[in-house]
């Protein structure tokens, strides 16, 4: 059975080198590893897998292989979503502190919603500074294709508000 030291190594050699696939068979052990050029596993999706594989080595477990093998598949799942939720060119965020607002008043549609295009000059929301209100423009060209914060939410400087995906 291999131990957790040897699959860390074997992940940091696959991880360093430029194969993109790796099977590493060793006393009717089979362990298989994929990797994507794009994104990578991250590292506390990592350290989960190693401390799953740690608890059951510690276990001795007679199927620790097959929950290896199912550790190294949920983490190349994770990969993979990671993968097709890059599914935006920019992010539109908040350049100062305060509440997040979608719409000029409660009673008056969005500025923008989820497929609408929007130019660099166009206004995304508003967000309320010290009874302020300031209207935040896109300063990009696309789609917008996923909205991350709540109307009424608090916002950090710098914090993503609108994804774009160019077109």
């Amino acid at each position: 059975m291999l131990k957790v030291q040897e699959i860390r190594e074997l992940i940091k050699l696959i991880d360093q080198s430029t194969i993109d696939e790796f099977t590493y068979e060793t006393n009717g052990t089979t362990v298989t590893m994929k990797k994507s050029t794009a994104t990578k596993v991250s590292e506390p999706q990592l350290t989960e897998i190693i401390e799953k594989s740690q608890a059951i080595e510690t276990e001795n477990k007679p199927n620790a292989v097959v929950e290896v093998e199912k550790n190294i598949q949920t983490a190349e799942n994770a990969q993979e979503q990671v993968q097709a939720q890059v599914n935006y060119d920019a992010e539109i965020v908040s350049p100062m502190v305060g509440t997040f607002y979608r719409a000029p008043n409660p009673e008056s549609d969005p500025f923008v919603s989820v497929g609408t295009s929007v130019s660099s000059e166009t206004t995304v929301c508003i967000v309320e500074a010290m009874k302020l209100f300031n209207e935040i423009e896109a300063e990009v060209s696309g789609e917008i294709v996923e909205i991350l914060v709540k109307d009424g939410e608090l916002v950090e400087y710098g914090q993503p508000l609108f994804r774009v995906k160019s077109m």
